[in-house]
């Protein structure tokens, strides 16, 4: 879930009845709490407590840092068993995450938010205002409509990249922070004060992304190479996405779609040139990867490409005599309207905009790019960090997992240095897949395990059903080893873990099972279902995020695999270090790109040097940084927050410690900013405290 703001998230305000997340079989959770009591009991008193879980007992961020096409596999969870945008204007629409934020009360998410210990009408006025937020932000995103199977009308689809769209985000902004000024956050209950937190915190950052200096930095950089709006309509409004297309006036509302793609892009266009007037323009790099991603796209014939799939598939209800019709005007409209318009943004990519970009890949090369830098650094880990400490937080932390991953290649009979381990394991066939398939009967074999494992360790399980599925040919070569798409909130439609397939030989199977605990359950799929399907909270904190949040749990989600006993093998263990240390040269590549001066390719030798990643992984990886400034960081710092929050209720509580519990109050408020987390655990340890023992 990552990207620039189109491969993230987005903040969609939606409000869909839906039953409550549910709830594991009570027989069940309470073997499950007392196999929690009796761990909680072995991880306070036993000195061989790291070795349970090493990685939360690493690097500690100090309190100045950290606010106190192929194979298809359907996975079915029947009672257990994904990206979100932020906003900076058109940052591209960064509004997940891209790759780019459930109730508070996690004891009860089933029962609608009732006001109990506040004056009525400041909890409804806040309730008001939510709501109206969402009517509006739902207005103004016509992708997050897509997103969300709204049907989009051509005009509001036109808005895309326009100035007049940004002055109404602003003046929808200024309207909401006006009315949210006059509700006394004292006199709401602990449930509304998170809301009204995050609401707030969502809303000053949304207001510095739309001001004049970040709108010049950002608006002339419409979309990349990574989740942008070129590779990411296809997507949206294909035959299987969330686009209705059950009725004759649905296939019309589609094809006006495709009849509005050329003003888009030409408004896309007019921005790029906005940016060369400026000297805001994105690296060579990035506008040649997305030239190379339109040829992909205009390789495949019309009638076989992804905007005629919906022809191929009608529903019973349409007659024959509409099929034909409709089948005729997809055809044509792809063919006259849609291909032109991809053609003609190549051509002003390639022949313009090419030769005016930028040489070097970071942001600091670019003008105001050390302040957009920062904001982008504040906007995806909740914090205010300084780079160049994150620089070094990274270099401790690579250094760190050096000395584990020293320890397991002893244990894989590796007697070397580390360097030429890593550069054994990439040509050692047992560590790699020899086929799609094998690689898709691996991630089901993990799934299978986390499904079992899950009622140990979580009260609420998501009722959305996960996919597993290799990218498509077209997206493969760009993306990394996997990613999650999120399902629908009513789970119509299922949550999708990507695996990538593209040269085989780069990829690893010791990576399988924290790719998909990350990646999948207990990760983002956990995360992201449980917020959206929990209709108690407001719609921003259902679907809305911040990426510290929302990677730092998939990373700490990883973590959950020494307790479940996925790395008493070495080779799995070997692959959840090398994950790791991923996150930790994010930490040091990201900013050494976007503030040292670092090239494309400087970043690539530092992570091969570092890691046994192959150098497709590895370029995609820094590629990505390029493209997206700073939400590699989020991964680490939202973890590593996770982590010491962990063991700072297992410290205080003691025996009175339930992992489940913990769970539930990280998962059942939706995608805090890290200080709001932090706030509300400080107060579910006091009541916990508190409370009478059993």
């Amino acid at each position: 879930m990552d990207g620039n703001g189109l491969s993230q998230r987005r903040r969609g305000r939606w409000i869909d009845r839906l039953s409550p997340p549910v709830a594991v079989d009570p027989a069940a959770a309470g073997r499950a709490d007392r196999v929690e009591q009796h761990e909680a009991r072995w991880h306070a008193q036993s000195p061989h407590a790291a070795r349970r879980h090493p990685r939360a007992q690493g690097y500690q961020i100090r309190p100045d840092q950290v606010v106190s096409g192929p194979p298809v596999v359907v996975i079915a969870r029947a009672a257990a068993p994904r990206r979100r945008r932020l906003v900076i204007a058109s940052l591209p629409l960064l509004a997940l995450a891209g790759c780019a934020t459930v109730p508070s009360q996690a004891a009860a998410p089933q029962t609608p938010r009732a006001v109990v210990d506040a004056p009525v009408d400041e909890g409804a006025a806040l309730d008001r205002l939510f709501a109206d937020d969402a009517r509006n932000e739902q207005a103004l995103d016509p992708l997050a409509g897509l997103e969300r199977g709204e049907r989009v009308s051509a005009d509001r689809f036109r808005l895309l990249f326009t100035p007049a769209l940004i002055d109404q985000q602003r003046a929808s902004n200024a309207s909401a922070l006006e009315r949210l000024g006059r509700i006394d956050r004292k006199a709401l209950d602990e449930a509304h004060r998170i809301s009204f937190d995050v609401f707030r915190d969502s809303k000053l950052e949304e207001k510095i992304g739309l001001s004049p200096q970040i709108v010049a930095l950002t608006a002339p950089r419409p979309f990349n190479h990574f989740g942008g709006f070129h590779v990411e309509f296809p997507g949206l409004v294909a035959g299987e996405s969330a686009m209705p297309l059950e009725t004759v006036a649905d296939f019309e509302a589609r094809l006006a779609l495709d009849r509005a793609l050329p003003a888009v892009f030409d408004t896309a266009i007019a921005r790029f040139r906005e940016g060369e007037a400026s000297g805001v323009t994105e690296p060579r790099l990035t506008v040649r990867n997305m030239i190379a991603q339109i040829d992909s796209i205009l390789a495949t014939p019309p009638a076989q490409s992804t905007f005629t799939s919906p022809i191929r598939q009608f529903p019973r209800s349409i007659s024959t005599r509409e099929r034909r019709r409709l089948a005729r005007e997809f055809l044509d409209v792809t063919t006259n309207s849609v291909y032109p318009a991809y053609r003609s943004l190549r051509s002003f990519l390639a022949d313009e905009y090419l030769a005016k970009a930028r040489e070097d890949v970071g942001l600091s090369a670019m003008p105001g790019g050390d302040r957009l830098y920062r904001l982008l650094v504040r906007l995806h880990t909740t914090l205010d960090l300084d780079p160049a400490t994150v620089h070094q937080l990274g270099l401790g932390e690579v250094a760190r997992i050096q000395t584990e991953m020293e320890q397991v290649k002893r244990e894989l009979g590796f007697a070397g240095p580390l360097r030429d381990f890593f550069d054994s394991i990439r040509v050692d066939p047992r560590f790699h897949p020899r086929s799609a398939e094998e690689l898709a009967r691996g991630f089901e074999a993990v799934g299978r395990k986390v499904d079992a494992l899950a009622p140990r360790y979580f009260v609420h399980l998501p009722r959305t059903p996960l996919l597993i599925q290799a990218y498509p040919a077209y997206r493969a070569q760009y993306e990394a080893g996997g990613s999650y798409s999120q399902g629908a909130a009513d789970g119509s439609r299922p949550g999708v873990f990507y695996f990538n397939t593209y040269d085989l030989k780069s990829r690893f199977l010791s990576g399988i099972t924290t790719l998909y605990l990350h990646e999948g359950a207990p990760g983002h799929h956990f995360q992201i279902s449980l917020a959206q399907e929990n209709t108690a909270l407001p719609d921003f904190q259902r679907f809305g995020g911040n990426t510290a949040y929302v990677e730092g749990w998939a990373l700490y989600a990883e973590t959950l695999g020494y307790e479940m006993g996925f790395y008493k093998d070495p080779m799995q263990h070997w692959g959840t270090l090398d994950d790791e240390m991923l996150r930790a040269m994010r930490l040091v590549v990201d900013t050494g790109l976007h503030t040292q001066g670092w090239s494309r390719e400087q970043a690539i030798d530092y992570m091969l040097a570092n890691s046994g990643m192959g150098r497709s992984d590895a370029t995609a990886e820094v590629e990505r940084y390029v493209a997206n400034p700073g939400q590699a960081l989020a991964y680490k710092i939202g973890a590593l927050t996770i982590q010491r929050l962990r063991r700072k209720a297992e410290g205080e509580l003691g025996q009175r410690f339930d992992i489940r519990r913990f769970h539930d109050q990280v998962l059942m408020s939706g995608a805090l900013p890290l200080p709001v987390l932090e706030a509300k655990i400080d107060r579910w340890i006091a009541q916990e405290k508190a409370a009478p023992s059993d």
